[in-house]
């Protein structure tokens, strides 16, 4: 742990509320931070300093680098820290496999992989192919865990904490391993993507236990959070219909629970159809319930949905 922990606040003040620690800047703090607003949740002050105050929910964030939110949940600064998965499995390695911190949720956002890249003029076949070289990366146990999985022989990592894509020119490793999004990085430095050997997205990581009070908060705070991750991609489809195209139309309409059924003034053969799909709505299932007689067919966006 660096001297950003030595800065935190004291644990002094009210002991029942919720310490997060959260990634001060960067792609995931963004995305941290856009879940909390969805949440409903607001940071009382600005995020330049290491400790801010929830409103909405008894929670106070410790803002802090990534690479510090495992050893702070697990050394109980916090009680629970959003962080990259890579991250957290990295640490989690480095333990030895037993790590007092534990995966909460999966929060599906600010997800990558971690991937091999040899130059682009070596034929690649396998994992086999890597027998003796050198991989240069910052993921020294998740690299070095894949190749023994992997059968990989003789083959070592070489840390390196940044430009890992020089390394084969520079002739400091035949390999290497990082994070990669677009490739594009890695085509202009005359590289290619050999293997995928993680796929990480934020986690939500906890204390082996916490005491009641804060448990409360923390399911609190996990509603809210399922509440937005099941609303994002939901949608709310309202139709009207053949009454006899009930079944067929339930079947059409995806991830949706039971419809509710309402009967039309006047007309005893059409009903309004009202749904909950947990899928995206595409243009195609729209024709096949027009098909199947469905007209006056709204398709909106849920902003909040709870079980």
């Amino acid at each position: 742990m660096n001297s950003t922990t030595s800065s935190l606040p004291s644990s002094g003040g009210d002991p029942d509320r919720l310490r997060l620690a959260v990634q001060k800047k960067g792609r995931l703090a963004d995305d941290t931070f856009e879940l909390l607003r969805q949440c409903g949740l607001k940071v009382s002050q600005s995020r330049t300093r290491l400790y801010a105050r929830v409103e909405g929910l008894p929670i106070d964030l410790l803002l802090v680098r990534d690479d510090d939110i495992p050893a702070l949940v697990a050394g109980g600064a916090s009680d629970v820290g959003i962080v990259g998965g890579n991250v957290f499995e990295e640490v989690r390695l480095a333990a030895g496999g037993t790590f007092p911190a534990k995966t909460v949720q999966a929060l599906g956002f600010s997800k990558c992989r971690l991937c091999i890249a040899v130059p682009k003029e070596m034929a690649y076949d396998g994992a086999a192919s890597l027998n003796g070289f050198r991989v240069a990366t910052s993921y020294a146990q998740l690299t070095q865990d894949w190749l023994s999985k992997a059968q990989v022989k003789n083959a070592k990592t070489v840390n390196m904490n940044g430009a890992h894509e020089l390394a084969p020119r520079l002739g400091v490793a035949e390999a290497i391993c990082d994070i990669v999004s677009t490739g594009a990085t890695l085509e202009a430095n005359g590289l290619k993507v050999a293997e995928t050997i993680f796929e990480s997205e934020a986690l939500l990581i906890g204390a082996e236990a916490l005491p009641e009070a804060k448990m409360t908060i923390l399911e609190a705070l996990l509603g809210r959070i399922r509440g937005v991750m099941r609303s994002q991609n939901a949608k709310y489809v309202m139709m009207n219909a053949p009454r006899a195209a009930i079944d067929a139309i339930g079947e059409v309409l995806p991830g949706a629970e039971a419809p509710t059924v309402l009967d039309l003034a006047g007309d005893s053969s059409k009903v309004a159809i009202h749904a909950v799909c947990n899928e995206e709505v595409l243009w195609e299932q729209l024709a096949d319930l027009k098909a199947l007689g469905a007209t006056a067919i709204l398709v909106l966006d849920i902003d909040k949905m709870l079980a």
